[in-house]
């Protein structure tokens, strides 16, 4: 068995003391919004892995569609997250911010007050969505943005980076999977905008090359990544013809601005067939930084994807829910503790920071 997972990277300026990254995994502790004493235990004990990419953090109260996530818009939010720097750099981790603005995928019981649904166009998700207040409940109808309040809200990624910077984060990561906000930019069963926002493949991707631009000006190029899911249908997103042109572009792009890493959820490619691989193989091969890779991997696969040089680094989800030391327990073959599903998304302790450690 390769131990290549368990060796240092040196690259793009960058410094992991191994290959191994815990994936952003929405958790629903931030109560009010705010990160708070619970979640910084949480981290702190994952701090082993080469990367902690935190959940997905919202840019702006319009992006908080789900119950109990966190945000990193105001003063209350950097000092909470403060909390979660200081706890994972004093065992000596890295700790990077998914800035995630849900847009569409959304209902307004989860929301602050003045705050609204946006979306590129007036196009429900049409998924169903939990409350606190009212249970389950249908994602609602969102409001088309105006071309000022897109650029508005590239703003607020900008802001947001600074305010992740501000809060002790080593980087952030732009989210731009999964059907979240940047995500329905770029598909155009989502997005079907008239103005520079919308149309070809260059307009579609403006919104999420806008804000990686701006982000790479405002902290640094060094300290920016962003995640990817082509192929992914998840939040009702649907296949669109474009897909390999648009992704082959933002490759393009992101290696032009040199940002520091490239997160790939390649599940979906993988599945996809012949064009799926191909988009994966030019992805490697046209983007020059940092790429991790993501969705369903072991150790052995995972080895296997660093050894042929698919991957510079692999992310890890709910593995680590339930091994706080998963580095250790893949480095000594040690048996993993199974996840509890029910408790992904609670508000307490329990299924979150009560695993235990291996005996070492």
């Amino acid at each position: 068995m390769s131990q290549t997972l368990f060796t240092p990277l040196h690259k793009n300026g960058a410094e992991f003391s191994n290959r191994i990254v815990m994936a952003p995994m929405t958790r629903c502790r931030a109560i009010g919004n705010v990160p708070n004493d619970l979640m910084a235990t949480y981290y702190a004990q994952r701090a082993t892995a080469g990367l902690i990419i935190t959940e997905g953090t919202s840019p702006s109260p319009n992006g908080l569609g789900y119950a109990r996530i966190p945000g990193i818009f105001n003063q209350a939010q950097v000092e909470g997250w403060k909390k979660t720097t200081e706890a994972v750099h004093a065992t000596g981790g890295k700790i990077f911010l998914q800035i995630m603005h849900t847009g569409r995928v959304s209902h307004s019981a989860n929301m602050p007050e003045g705050s609204k649904i946006v979306a590129p166009s007036a196009i429900s998700a049409d998924g169903n969505m939990w409350t606190d207040s009212q249970g389950m409940q249908k994602t609602e109808m969102p409001e088309a943005m105006t071309t000022d309040e897109v650029k508005a809200t590239v703003q607020e990624y900008i802001q947001a980076a600074k305010n992740a910077i501000e809060a002790g984060f080593d980087g952030v990561e732009i989210h731009a999977a999964n059907g979240y906000l940047p995500n329905q930019f770029l598909n155009p069963n989502s997005n079907t905008r008239t103005d520079e926002y919308g149309g070809s493949t260059e307009n579609r991707s403006r919104f999420v090359l806008e804000i990686a631009q701006g982000i790479v000006d405002a902290i640094g190029k060094e300290k920016t990544g962003i995640r990817f899911s082509p192929y992914n249908p998840f939040n009702a997103m649907g296949q669109f013809d474009e897909t390999f042109e648009t992704y082959d572009y933002l490759a393009q792009e992101m290696n032009k601005l040199g940002i520091l890493y490239v997160h790939l959820l390649d599940g979906a490619a993988r599945a996809a067939g012949k064009e799926g691989l191909e988009l994966l193989a030019k992805i490697r091969e046209t983007y020059h930084g940092i790429l991790i890779v993501n969705a369903g991997y072991d150790k052995e696969r995972a080895a296997h994807a660093l050894d042929v040089e698919k991957a510079d680094m692999v992310s890890f989800g709910s593995k680590f829910i339930s091994n706080p030391d998963l580095p250790y327990r893949f480095e000594h073959n040690l048996e993993l503790v199974t996840p509890d599903q029910n408790t992904f998304y609670t508000p307490d302790a329990v299924g979150y920071t009560d695993y235990g450690f291996s005996e070492n």
